[in-house]
């Protein structure tokens, strides 16, 4: 899947992580065996805080959020770079046609489209990966859709609404919003558990995470954590759900049978994003505060290595 890089041509590797770095604008290419990146990639534009890649390991799509934080003051994104992974360039960009300020984007094995947070404009986007074009959009009828999860077969979305506190849920399908859930005063990130039978999000206001019950679209329950929440994801197997504590520097791990933190690891400052590998081996956190991405043997829940990316390390994807 390309040219040498290093020695190291990207097909030589059975994986690749991507690790979107915010303040570089660029964008990551790390050997998780090796543990050490093999290069980066310039996304264009101000800063990318999100990536996907497509199934077959392509094609990488990086939203241009902006430079502001969210709900702030600050330049507003309207594209969608486009990252060949062989040749390592932008060989395309989607463009918005005004600010909205792109942010997390999904790719949904269904369908084969994108779903693309596009705060300003309230709304989740629809894009074909293969022509590039937007193809349509639902609403959240929320302010800063900032994340976005979808169940396992596609038919439902379910969008983290950071400054209004709430969760929206959206008919993917037909394409509206069925239902929005208070959450608390600010909440921050979502993912699912893998039956899809509930939804976590972060409250930003108390050291607490929701826990949402999709069979009836409200707050079923509350995890209580050491301190406030932030990104999440759920083991492979379903048992465990890890919850960055940014402002900490650590990350709990909630038993999902008795809803309690089960333990709490140390990582580098301003844990983010957590990734679990496939094979639910190894757990990838990336920490802002040190351009860090941790990586935590679930085995043995420890750290197991700590590999340099770029500066403000976020968002992570895997390559297959």
């Amino acid at each position: 899947m390309g040219s040498l890089v290093a020695g190291l041509p990207l097909a030589a590797m059975s994986q690749t992580l991507l690790v979107a770095n915010q303040h570089d604008q660029s964008l990551s290419l790390i050997d998780p065996v090796a543990g050490k990146q093999i290069f980066a990639i310039k996304v264009g534009g101000v800063t990318g805080h999100e990536v996907v890649a497509t199934p077959d390991g392509k094609t990488a799509f990086v939203p241009i959020y902006g430079d502001s934080g969210v709900g702030r003051p600050g330049t507003d994104g309207q594209v969608v770079s486009v990252i060949d992974l062989a040749s390592r360039k932008i060989t395309g960009r989607i463009d918005f046609g005004h600010g909205v300020r792109p942010h997390c984007v999904v790719y949904d094995p269904n369908n084969g489209m994108l779903y693309v947070t596009t705060e300003l404009d309230k709304t989740v986007s629809i894009i074909d990966p293969k022509s590039l074009k937007i193809v349509g959009s639902i609403p959240t009828g929320q302010e800063q859709s900032h994340m976005l999860v979808l169940s396992k077969d596609g038919k439902r979305g379910y969008t983290a609404n950071v400054g209004p506190g709430t969760v929206s849920v959206l008919d993917m399908v037909g394409r509206k919003t069925i239902a929005v859930i208070p959450v608390s005063g600010m909440t921050q990130r979502i993912s699912m558990s893998r039956d899809g039978s509930m939804v976590f999000t972060a409250d930003q206001t108390k050291p607490q995470l929701a826990v949402i019950d999709t069979a009836t679209n409200k707050v079923r329950s509350w995890v209580a954590l050491p301190f406030v929440g932030y990104g999440t994801a759920t083991t492979p197997d379903g048992r465990w759900l890890l919850v960055c504590l940014r402002q900490n520097g650590k990350v709990s791990v909630v038993d999902l049978k008795t809803m309690q933190v089960a333990r709490t690891l140390d990582v580098p400052s301003m844990p983010s994003e957590v990734l679990v590998s496939p094979d639910g081996r190894t757990a990838y956190v990336s920490c802002s505060g040190k351009d860090q991405v941790a990586a935590i043997d679930l085995q043995q829940w420890k750290v197991s290595k700590l590999i340099d990316a770029g500066k403000d390390a976020d968002g992570l994807a895997w390559v297959r």
